[in-house]
């Protein structure tokens, strides 16, 4: 099943839902939106990959607006806890958040239950960054390259183990396509977030990990864990001597991407001022440089392009979840 590739998808609907978004900053009788401080909701624990992006762009967004935009680090449940918070939130603008794959791609199949709609709950106002995830195992496991650690697990059913963010995560996902594809048994221990997990692989308490590039790739290259494959279609230019897990296994393709989110029923001028900060904000070329520096690409849609890709990608994911027998009761 072909990906979408987010490259290919922003030009494409940069030509056509450009136009009109130029808005100009909203005054109210209150003066320029925002304001007042904008509470920006990481659904994912403090001292991960996403924390480190997300805190850039509000840094940026802080710069643009004259306004604080402060992080809140709601984790647990593969982001679903988080996610809930901005769903019950105000839709005036000064609650957002960082949404995208795990939350509103992967977890409409993957949670037998959830506690908000991925889809109608809330409003897309823009992509922000991808990247691809790292498989890397600790020093003790034996395995070089993903053939060796392949040919480890089958020749060891249900001894190994492998860490990842949090249950519904693009790392849970990707650790049950591997198993899938590569027809081992091995175990997902989830954790609330990456911090927690990268501290359990170094210790040994498991053995490998599918984390967000940045965080295991700065682990990597201190020499405490042993990289093996990178998650995309096509290596990163971040890290061009690691493989990509497809050259082992054809068709293994699965990568992070992140939206900036808001509740439901955001008024359509604060929509339309969110974007175009977001696009100067992602398109500047600081922001990009220091993205790409941490192994992810920025990267600015339109509302109506994010939110098509949301269903797109949902559309994509649900059969390879379904195929994997992952489930969250």
């Amino acid at each position: 099943m072909k990906r979408f590739d987010p490259a290919i998808g922003r030009r494409a609907v940069l030509g056509g839902l450009a136009g009109g978004l130029a808005a100009p900053a909203i005054v109210s009788a209150q003066g320029i939106y925002p304001n007042r401080p904008v509470r920006y909701i990481n659904p994912y624990p403090a001292g991960g990959p996403t924390d480190t992006l997300s805190r850039l762009f509000c840094a940026k967004m802080t710069e643009l607006t004259g306004q604080q935009w402060i992080v809140e680090n709601r984790g647990g449940a593969g982001g679903n806890v988080g996610m809930d918070v901005l769903a019950k939130s105000d839709p005036d603008g000064y609650s957002l958040g960082l949404g995208g794959i795990a939350v509103h791609a992967i977890a409409p199949t993957l949670y037998a239950k959830l506690p908000f709609d991925p889809r109608t709950d809330f409003t897309f106002v823009s992509t922000m960054w991808w990247l691809p995830n790292l498989l890397a195992v600790n020093l003790e496991v034996p395995a070089k390259s993903v053939p060796e650690l392949i040919e480890l697990c089958r020749k060891n059913p249900g001894k190994y183990c492998y860490g990842s963010a949090g249950a519904g995560t693009t790392l849970h996902l990707s650790g049950e396509l591997f198993k899938m594809m590569a027809k081992v048994d091995i175990q997902h221990v989830p954790y609330r977030g990456s911090a927690p997990a990268t501290q359990d692989l170094l210790s040994g308490q498991i053995h490998m990990m599918f984390d967000n590039i940045p965080g295991t790739l700065t682990q990597s290259r201190a020499g405490k864990v042993r990289p093996l494959g990178v998650t995309s279609a096509k290596r990163t230019s971040v890290a061009p001597e690691i493989p990509t897990i497809a050259e082992t296994l054809p068709g293994f393709d699965i990568v992070s991407w992140t939206t900036l989110t808001g509740p439901a029923k955001l008024p359509p001028d604060v929509v339309a001022r969110l974007s175009e900060l977001s696009k100067k904000a992602l398109e500047s070329d600081d922001v990009k440089a220091k993205f790409a520096d941490l192994g992810s690409t920025a990267w600015w849609m339109t509302p109506p392009a994010t939110l098509a890709y949301r269903d797109s990608e949902e559309a994509r994911l649900a059969p390879i979840i379904r195929a994997s027998g992952a489930r969250v009761d």
